[in-house]
């Protein structure tokens, strides 16, 4: 591996764990004093498990846009990395609308255009590169899971 591209591998595995630290040192007090006085569904997931599962989706995606970004430039290559920022900036807002704001049902729409672009985006890195379009299945599947959970706080907490 040369320079340039170990300096898109770091900068790669630094962009998603990077947003993802900030929107948790940003809205970590909202769990505590918010989050945990909402009626819960009954298949919520403990609190603990949050962190590492998404540590390592944010590793995943990391691996995935390096995978993008090394190969030769062009348009479909270029697109695909747009639309992997899309998707990360809606992942970094949704945070802070559900959390911060304590906009529930604004969350649950933002969710559901995140997960749409991660659709978008796999196929968009499938047909560059299928490994990078593989690996983020898992990140489409905790997104849609977590989609089902916004939909339920929000049902079960409407006033």
């Amino acid at each position: 591996m040369n320079k340039s591209q170990f300096f898109k591998l770091l900068a790669s595995l630094a962009l998603p764990l990077g947003l993802g630290a900030i929107a948790g040192l940003f809205t970590a007090d909202a769990v505590p004093e918010w989050y945990e006085t909402l009626n819960r569904p009954s298949f919520n997931p403990p609190n603990w498990l949050f962190g590492p599962v998404w540590t390592t989706l944010y590793i995943f995606l990391g691996i995935s846009l390096f995978l993008i970004w090394k190969q030769s430039a062009s348009k479909e290559r270029n697109l695909a990395i747009f639309v992997f920022l899309l998707q990360q900036a809606l992942n970094f807002g949704w945070s802070f609308i559900f959390f911060y704001f304590n906009l529930i049902g604004f969350a649950l729409i933002e969710i559901i255009l995140l997960w749409i672009s991660i659709v978008i985006m796999i196929v968009l890195f499938y047909k560059i590169k299928p490994m990078a379009a593989y690996i983020n299945i898992p990140y489409l599947i905790w997104v849609t899971f977590a989609t089902i959970l916004n939909a339920s706080y929000y049902l079960l907490n409407r006033s």
